[in-house]
């Protein structure tokens, strides 16, 4: 587990299947758009997030696109009073119309997060006291088809067991869990958290199917940040070769791509891309894209961060938790918010997608993203 002063900025930032199987290069030269006045969005990503946002939880077009408009400035509100706050902060997020909601242990700090712009919510467990949580049950011998993950908004550790649950002792971590009291939730799930490399349209002559996640770049040479079970799997991809992989602990890769085409935008299936100008970490409750070989453009928000997912051949620690949809094919693709670069597709579950954070990859290999 990392830092507390880490762990802090995660929170306030705060059935599964590894998805890895023919890249459809996740980017492609096209112009750019902006969708109708939601700056920085192409008009497919924001459609897809508006129509996304009425589906889930009937809000409305207009309703929706306010929300897009909003939710940056508001994650870089919740950014700039955690700094300034430090451990008086007991996490945060963006509430169901995007707006900042800062966590905090007492009421002088409540009144500076309000004058601040921010809506402040008094809660009981520190970062902390949760960090604490947190570590307390990895400690306990892994258990196969599990996670733990932090939920801001009902200021918990969540540890998410599936029926599937195999390996380690089951009772004793969910006797841990209890012991801990109000500071975890169990929560219950349905379907297995295994690797699922599949076949399909070959990408090389094994026939591993991924998906291209970040054009970046470094000394002038391109390169692919991806999935680490995918560069983990193939040492040779049509666009290059495997240049590092670290997984699990990590979900991240490198690709040396050779192909002659790098550029920072992603593809939206339909001749037109999104530009990616940054990245940043994700915020709960951020209303998300993704695109992926198999399901394509998708939306959703963010539910978690700082997830452990306990996979078959290990832990794989501070993932984002979303509810777009993902499937097998997609692994290694994008995570974005408009232009907002944010992470790499790393498995799935039932209703869930979890993601590397992309920050993690570009420094551990210091490459840039691509402009």
């Amino acid at each position: 587990m990392r830092k507390i002063a880490q762990e802090r900025r995660f929170i306030a930032r705060s059935a599964i299947a590894l998805i890895a199987g023919a890249t459809a290069a996740g980017f492609m030269v096209a112009p750019v758009a902006s969708a109708s006045g939601v700056d920085g969005y192409a008009p497919e990503v924001a459609q897809s997030a508006i129509a996304d946002m009425g589906a889930r939880e009937g809000i409305s077009p207009a309703a929706a696109a306010e929300i897009l408009r909003t939710q940056d400035a508001s994650a870089r509100t919740l950014d700039r009073i955690t700094d300034r706050l430090g451990a008086r902060v007991a996490g945060g997020y963006l509430d169901t119309m995007g707006k900042p909601v800062v966590n905090v242990l007492d009421a002088a700090a409540a009144d500076e997060v309000r004058a601040s712009g921010a809506e402040a919510k008094l809660v009981k467990h520190s970062v902390e006291a949760l960090a604490t949580a947190q570590g307390t049950l990895e400690s306990v011998p892994a258990v196969t088809h599990t996670s733990i993950g932090l939920d801001p908004k009902t200021n918990q550790v969540v540890l998410s067991v599936s029926n599937a649950a195999t390996g380690g002792d089951l009772a004793a971590l969910l006797r841990t869990a209890r012991q801990l009291g109000d500071r975890v939730r169990i929560e219950r799930v349905t379907g297995e958290m295994h690797l699922a490399i599949y076949n399909g349209e070959a990408i090389t002559g094994g026939g591993t199917r991924c998906s291209v996640g970040f054009n970046t770049n470094k000394n002038g040479q391109n390169y692919i940040v991806d999935a680490g079970h995918c560069t983990r799997a193939v040492r040779q991809w049509s666009v290059g070769p495997s240049e590092g992989a670290s997984f699990p602990t990590n979900d991240y890769g490198l690709i040396r791509n050779t192909s002659g085409s790098g550029p920072g935008a992603v593809t939206l299936w339909n001749g037109s891309t999104q530009k990616i100008s940054s990245h940043a970490p994700a915020t709960v409750g951020q209303r998300i894209q993704k695109s992926g070989s198999t399901t394509r453009l998708t939306a959703g928000s963010v539910q978690r961060l700082n997830v452990t997912v306990n996979y078959s051949e290990g832990a794989v620690r501070e993932l984002i938790q979303t509810n777009a949809l993902a499937n097998p094919g997609d692994s290694g693709g994008c995570l974005f918010a408009g232009e907002v670069g944010l992470g790499i597709t790393s498995g799935k579950g039932s209703g869930t997608s979890y993601y590397q954070p992309v920050a993690e990859a570009l420094t551990a290999y210091g490459v840039t993203l691509n402009p």
